[in-house]
């Protein structure tokens, strides 16, 4: 005699073919999915704003750079004690992206560096904070990784500066 209503291997058939049908469903690239058009808008302008965020602080790193190399030309004392801060500059500006396509600095380089090798080391201290200060501000509109890559960079410049200032006491007249 056979069974009447639902067995177990009709339930577990059904159940096989409700959930395959859920999955397929949402795997679609339709209006179904939850997205919409206003979501992608949003995401595709948030990289658009990271990219100007990165190529802005790019830009400022190679021109903070190009000052590194400016001072240390003209005062090959301070050769040695730029190297080191140098260095991170640069490496900052790799994790950044490296250089900008547009070498052009963000803000006009002032035309020379000071004749004495003391105010030059104060001017290029006075660049890394204003640089700092600017990747920090920047931080309030950057996506979280891009946030803790410019704090980190903002904390190293905030550094070098303190550094430039004390061998800008260190070197001889």
């Amino acid at each position: 005699m056979r069974r009447t209503g639902t067995t177990r291997r009709s339930a577990l058939t059904a159940t096989g073919a409700f959930a395959l049908g859920a999955v397929l469903t949402g795997c679609g690239d339709g209006p179904g999915n939850g997205r919409d058009s206003g979501a992608a808008d949003a995401e595709a302008t948030a990289l658009r704003a990271g990219t100007a965020l990165r190529t802005a602080a790019a830009r400022s790193g190679a021109a903070l750079l190009a000052r590194y190399d400016r001072v240390a030309a003209a005062h090959p004392l301070t050769g040695a004690g730029l190297a080191p801060l140098r260095a991170a500059v640069r490496a900052h500006l790799a994790a950044l992206g490296g250089p900008p396509e547009d070498p052009s600095p963000a803000a006009p380089a002032p035309s020379a560096s000071a004749t004495d090798a003391k105010a030059a080391l104060r001017e290029l201290a006075a660049e890394e904070r204003r640089v700092a200060d600017d990747r920090a501000a920047a931080l309030l509109k950057a996506d979280p990784e891009l946030a803790r890559l410019l704090a980190s960079v903002a904390a190293a410049g905030a550094a070098h500066a303190y550094l430039l200032s004390e061998l800008a006491k260190e070197t001889p007249a």
